[in-house]
């Protein structure tokens, strides 16, 4: 008796603990008759050997009684789908040995009772995994209906936040269905590969631009963290110390290939059903090429179910080459970036002239002009205002340096999706001219062309990535033009908080590039017009679109202060439930 009850014990963790890991319904259905089997069986093998009552037990006799089980099992799931008032039917049913049918676990009533809601779509799950009162590693975990997905799945970038990039993730990769990607900045989707290595194989859900700039973006982070890996390594050795990691890549670009087959496009205003009545849409955000957001449908108790609005990175209005970002009427519950919330921008077209005169300055100092740029819009945008510029003769006719081989293949992109540009731009090319090209413009496609721009004598300007200087080849430009007193370093795009790029921006006189100290004599200078994020009115703007107020609004994507003042600002002119979300908090969204 001791070793059946034992037998009895073993088979109930085995079907409880086996079941979790998988939602394939044969497999599913085959543990549970083996369970159900075996469990018959010691039960009818038990009450012979205590009470010796003679029973006679054939596989027959043991299948049979299995298979009336798993029928009763479909028949009252059926009825819980289709009318929750037979709670109590079911309640008893699950009462005697009776299993929830996703995890097949014997579960506490209370749990039962939020089964059904959640399979009628009454409860939704939204924790805030990144960008939560910081500005990068964008990730937010949504479950609803059994449907788990991510809204984007960023890498940190800030010093400081650096270390969540190597820990675990705070779900199951595997038990994913799919994630929705906003656009291909890394600091929205630098994590996918780690994701797919550690078990995702859901759907990537994405507009055909992201998905071109993603593998670009992707490839080149994999890239990058190979060599950053091994010079940490030779440097750690050489100083006889070791890092806070191991002295390996995050992920390798092998590891980045395998991302790429999940890659599912949908285009602008166009709906996909990703799961048991959950809908999802991507709309224009206006802020790189293929950026979205994204407006989530859950189904539930009222008729039109709940509507989740996720405004990604939200751009400017009236911003070259991309269209004005998109409106909504009405959303129950919205996540709102804060990159700019507590600023205002300097009018766009303040930027010619600051360009100008940055540029004027240095070549008349006889230095050089070092411009970190995002790959992914910034530098199309910087271009596109050079080429202005010297059409207008309001700047020398210098070389330029585009020394980033990703920006070129990203500005290659802008051209297979000219559908996107707005109409200024399109009626530019339909002129013959290219608003990414112009005489006197240089890709340096190798290194070799790369170090060659330090051996030519006047003012080039140079334009290279990475736009926060965390990476790339813009630290050795750095390196050769931060001691120059001649010499101008002009950042044109957000600089996040322990970034390199943020502190040479706030003053620091000194600074550490690869490794060693360089002194900081060089002019840094700032163009504010430049940013691809709205500020405090656009966002507002944005807001007061829809015509009715939503359920909550939270704020994301922002550092402490500028989340925590736009929040207090919308409060104070709506009068709306507004907060601030913060790391790994998780709400209900009734």
């Amino acid at each position: 008796v001791f070793i059946e009850i034992s037998l009895l014990v073993c088979f109930l963790f085995k079907n409880r603990y086996f079941s979790r890991y998988t939602e394939k319904p044969i497999i599913n259905a085959a543990s549970s008759f083996v369970f159900l089997s075996a469990l018959f069986y010691i039960i009818i093998k038990m009450t012979n050997s205590i009470c010796n009552c003679g029973c006679v037990i054939t596989p027959f006799f043991v299948i049979f009684l299995s298979f009336i089980v798993l029928s009763f099992r479909a028949i009252a799931r059926n009825l819980a789908l289709s009318n929750i008032k037979r709670l109590r039917f079911l309640t008893f049913v699950r009462n005697d040995i009776f299993t929830d049918y996703e995890t097949d676990s014997i579960l506490p009533e209370a749990y039962f009772e939020h089964w059904i809601k959640e399979e009628k779509g009454m409860t939704v799950k939204l924790r805030f995994l990144g960008a939560a009162q910081n500005v990068t590693g964008s990730c937010y975990y949504l479950e609803a209906a059994g449907v788990r997905l991510l809204v984007d799945c960023g890498m940190y970038q800030e010093r400081d936040l650096k270390d969540r990039n190597w820990a675990r993730f705070h779900f199951d990769p595997g038990q994913l269905d799919c994630v929705l990607l906003t656009h291909g900045h890394l600091d929205h989707c630098g994590l996918l590969p780690k994701l797919v290595k550690e078990g995702f194989k859901g759907r990537i859900y994405c507009t055909p631009a992201t998905e071109d700039i993603a593998r670009i973006i992707l490839l080149d982070s994999a890239k990058l963290q190979v060599e950053d890996a091994k010079q940490k390594q030779k440097r750690h050795e050489q100083e006889g110390r070791k890092g806070p990691h191991p002295e390996i890549p995050l992920y390798t670009q092998i590891d980045a290939e395998r991302t790429f087959p999940l890659f599912s496009t949908v285009a602008y205003e166009t709906t996909v059903e990703i799961g048991r009545g959950i809908h999802a849409s991507f709309h224009d955000a206006g802020h790189i090429l293929g950026s979205s957001m994204i407006k989530i449908s859950v189904p539930g108790k009222d008729k039109g179910g709940r509507i989740i609005l996720f405004s990604g990175d939200m751009g400017r209005r009236n911003t070259p080459i991309l269209r004005d970002p998109t409106l909504f009427e009405k959303a129950d519950y919205v996540l709102v970036e804060s990159t700019y919330g507590n600023r205002l921008h300097k009018e766009n077209n303040t930027i010619p002239a600051e360009l100008a005169e940055a540029v004027n300055l240095t070549n008349d100092s006889g230095g050089n002009v070092v411009i970190p740029s995002f790959a992914v819009e910034r530098t199309q945008e910087l271009l596109y205002h050079l080429h202005m510029l010297l059409r207008e003769d309001k700047i020398p006719h210098l070389l330029v340096f585009m020394d980033s081989p990703m920006a070129m293949r990203v500005t290659e992109v802008f051209s297979r999706h000219r559908n996107l540009f707005d109409q200024e731009t399109l009626e530019l090319i339909r002129r013959g001219e290219h608003p990414c090209d112009f005489p006197g413009l240089v890709i340096c496609r190798t290194m070799a062309e790369s170090k060659a721009i330090n051996h030519i004598r006047g003012t080039v300007i140079i334009i290279a990535g990475s736009g926060m200087c965390t990476g790339g080849r813009i630290k050795h430009h750095l390196i050769n033009n931060i001691t120059r007193p001649e010499s101008t370093i002009l950042f044109v795009g957000y600089q996040a908080e322990a970034t390199l790029g943020r502190t040479i921006l706030d003053g620091a006189d000194q600074v550490r590039i690869l490794g060693q100290e360089y002194m900081v004599r060089a002019q840094i200078q700032k163009i504010e017009g430049f940013s691809a994020h709205a500020d405090r009115d656009g966002l507002f703007g944005w807001l007061s679109a829809l015509k009715s107020p939503p359920r909550h609004v939270f704020v994301t994507h922002g550092e402490p202060e500028a989340a925590n003042e736009f929040a207090a600002w919308v409060r104070e002119k709506k009068g709306w439930k507004v907060s601030v979300a913060s790391y790994l908090d998780e709400v209900t969204l009734d």
